[in-house]
């Protein structure tokens, strides 16, 4: 069964869509299939991996409302072995829609569940809020990413974020588990990109990963080439981060999968 990882913080800016686009294309790149869900009505997700938001003929909105069953909205894009469920800006009108809908915070989980199996990573790129769509992602969520831009603020509203997160643990999905909070936009140039890093590794602790994304001219010019940054330029500082990142994550997959088959042996 696919692992379902969020990546989400309300804050905008931080990383999110770059983060969603580029840790996909890693993880299809190193032979995982993959999914990657697009859960903000600004779909930059979409554009960023050559589809256009106003064309496509279903998208994560229609899947949610329970117009059109969630393959025929899957897209194959340009990478080998990752595919796609686009948004459009409709997807802002889908959390009033919602509201009306018994087990309204579940929608996202049942649709995912009749696909889980056909992939072994479903990436959502959330939305810059804490809203019912977000909700929803979490709610699907076998664990969340958390991308912290090396900036001033970079800690603003990350203990609402924290704080929903412990909300859906404990109503909705209390499999929910933090995956790791990720560094972006670092240059070790500057003083305050540095203490930045110190700061939230200091409090976080082991929650943050060990890798870090750099501030990266090829990683901001790849959107418009609508490429992930392995197709773009595959030697960048921005590539290498996100394949070392796509191999952190994998790395620490392994070693849960591990645990939990000798934890069930010894149950046995």
């Amino acid at each position: 069964m696919g692992k379902v990882i969020a990546i989400a913080n309300q804050k905008g800016g931080v990383g999110k869509t770059t983060t969603s686009i580029n840790l996909s294309a890693s993880f299809s790149v190193l032979e995982h299939r993959t999914l990657l869900i697009d859960a903000d009505p600004q779909a930059n997700a979409s554009s960023g991996l050559g589809l256009d938001p106003k064309t496509v003929s279903s998208s994560i909105y229609e899947v949610m409302i329970g117009e059109t069953p969630i393959r025929e909205a899957i897209c194959p894009t340009n990478v080998p072995h990752l595919d796609m469920l686009p948004a459009h800006i409709d997807l802002v009108g889908a959390e009033l829609e919602l509201v009306n809908f018994s087990e309204r915070e579940s929608m996202m989980r049942r649709i995912l569940d009749e696909v889980r199996d056909e992939y072994e990573f479903i990436v959502i790129d959330c939305a810059p809020s804490l809203g019912l769509i977000t909700v929803n992602a979490l709610t699907a969520a076998d664990t969340v990413l958390i991308p912290v831009q090396c900036e001033y603020f970079a800690l603003e509203g990350l203990g609402k974020l924290l704080n929903t997160i412990k909300i859906v643990q404990t109503n909705l999905n209390p499999e929910l588990n933090i995956e790791g909070i990720l560094l972006t936009m670092y240059d070790n140039r500057l003083r305050l990109s540095n203490q930045v890093l110190e700061d939230v590794r200091a409090h976080f602790k082991n929650f943050v990963f060990n890798t870090v994304i750099y501030r990266n001219v090829r990683l901001s010019e790849a959107p418009s080439f609508q490429k992930p940054v392995l197709m773009y330029d595959a030697s960048s500082k921005g590539a290498v981060n996100y394949l070392n990142l796509a191999r952190e994550i994998l790395q620490k997959h392994q070693v849960v999968s591990e645990n939990k088959e000798k934890k069930d042996g010894s149950k046995k």
